[in-house]
């Protein structure tokens, strides 16, 4: 069986690119995740990727549609059992530093984020590469040690950014990618300053200028965009949608995604490292309740497994509240009267908090009595995510086969339940290996059902994004935000 998926169907429309001079100014914020940390270099944990997305490309990107489209890669095809993949390049692509962009750009780039030593998040996404190889300048050969016929997904990770060869010693401050935008500044705990790149392949950017500012605080960010102060901000809530949509001055996007928000409780300690009072910490929840006390409605419940709704793989799983069920398995546990957690939260993401408290609240009828403690957001994802037992904690979505391996594979470097289990492991391999899809979408279900069963995370429900623009910013596509088409902006 020949695999061809061409990418001339899903060719990059460059139909409606601003064809003017670039003019203007487009303002964002970062949440300064890491701090003085915080770098350019797109496979590290500090990568401010509100930046890497607008000065670099990977080789396959999210479409529209949420598929995967051409970006550096115009095409590829795989051999009969998927272990072999091999992708023609875009040609006449040059990096920001006038450099050409070619095939060795492609296997430095890839085997920098292989290589042990990086100790990079980004390499789970691509740990089954066994060789990348430059067939000529703009042919690469991918080789595998397993069958995966959705390797294509995976590339579409936003980490994987080519870079130009041998720059991997400065990319962290230099940010030369082949992106649409130009690092003019860049100021890890203020504001960083990016410029039009007028070759840029797709076409010119529409705005000359583009800066993203360091706020720290959901609050402080909104009251940055009521001000004036940044034109788009992706993390408003219900209750500030009211406020923008009352005005003529913004404007609010609603974007359905797989991004979700949640408590991680970690299964190396004790009571949690029990399956069933971890599984009873997550049957209290009342998920429909939460979604219209935390999201005004605007989410979709979910059943403890990180696949979007839209995904493939998706398990159509039941989890409706059960205090009677969670009291039951906790007195089996021996932990008949219940039992004492503190959950850690931050203002980092504005529904955190009132997230941790409604869920206090239900959790109670269990005999689970819940403290909210409230943490600064300065050094949150350094000090009190993956150290805490219990904590507040967010992803954004990735196709099922990454988020089940990024997540929770025993071996992954951001297992922040710290789930350790042989036979949920199998079962990712073997879906990696299964070429039939019918056979493959199987093993994915069984394997979120199965943390359903035994998982240490409680994923309530996945977001509907609501993104408040000003008004005076156009052609933001309406979109999930690996696939903005950042050069389209303009600016009135």
């Amino acid at each position: 069986m020949k695999m061809l998926l061409t990418a001339a169907a899903a060719s990059l429309m460059l139909a409606g690119v601003a064809t003017a001079e670039p003019s203007g100014t487009f303002r964002q914020a970062h949440e300064l995740g890491f701090g003085a940390q915080s770098s350019l270099d797109p496979i590290s944990k500090g990568r401010v990727f509100q930046i890497t997305e607008k000065i670099m490309n990977r080789l396959v990107r999210p479409g529209l549609d949420g598929k995967p489209q051409a970006d550096l890669a115009t095409s590829w095809d795989a051999n009969e059992d998927a272990t072999v993949w091999t992708f023609e390049l875009r040609d006449g692509v040059t990096f920001h530093d006038g450099s050409t962009f070619e095939a060795a750009d492609v296997v430095y780039s890839l085997n920098r984020v292989l290589d042990p030593d990086s100790d990079s998040p980004a390499r789970s996404a691509v740990k089954m590469i066994t060789s990348v190889e430059a067939l000529d300048d703009m042919t690469v050969q991918i080789s595998l040690n397993t069958p995966f016929a959705d390797m294509p997904l995976q590339l579409m990770d936003y980490r994987l950014r080519m870079l130009n060869e041998g720059s991997g010693d400065d990319i962290a401050t230099s940010g030369n990618g082949t992106g649409p935008f130009m690092v003019e500044s860049f100021d890890a705990e203020g504001t960083t300053v990016l410029v039009a790149n007028p070759d840029y392949w797709e076409g010119a950017p529409g705005v000359a200028r583009m800066e993203v500012i360091g706020i720290a605080d959901g609050q402080a960010r909104l009251q940055a965009l009521l001000g004036g102060q940044i034109d788009m901000e992706r993390g408003i809530t219900a209750q500030q949608q009211v406020m923008l949509t009352s005005s003529n001055k913004f404007d609010v996007q609603v974007i359905p995604t797989g991004n979700w928000r949640g408590l991680v409780f970690r299964t190396d300690v004790e009571p949690f490292s029990d399956p069933r009072v971890r599984k009873a910490v997550r049957m209290v929840a009342d998920r429909d309740e939460l979604v219209k006390l935390v999201l005004g409605g605007q989410g979709v419940v979910a059943c403890d497994a990180p696949v979007e709704p839209n995904d493939q793989y998706r398990a159509d799983i039941a989890c409706p509240q059960d205090i009677e069920g969670a009291k039951a398995l906790l007195a089996e546990a021996g932990y008949a009267d219940g039992i004492d957690v503190d959950v850690h939260v931050s203002t980092l993401e504005s529904t955190w908090p009132t997230l941790a408290v409604a869920y206090q609240e239900q959790a109670a009828a269990a005999g689970i009595r819940v403290n909210v403690v409230q943490m600064p957001t300065d050094g949150y994802w350094s000090e009190v995510w993956m150290k805490k037992d219990v904590a507040a904690t967010r992803w954004n979505e990735r196709p099922a086969d990454q988020a089940l391996h990024e997540i929770y594979l025993s071996t992954a470097r951001w297992n922040e339940s710290y789930f350790k289990d042989e036979s949920f492991d199998a079962m990712l391999a073997s879906a990696r290996r299964e070429l039939d899809f019918d056979s493959r979408n199987a093993i994915y279900q069984s394997a979120q059902e199965y943390l359903w069963e035994n998982g240490g995370t409680l994923i309530p429900y996945t977001v509907t994004k609501l993104i408040g623009v000003s008004s005076r910013v156009n052609n933001l596509d309406a979109v999930k935000n690996d696939a903005v088409r950042w050069h389209m902006i303009t600016v009135d």
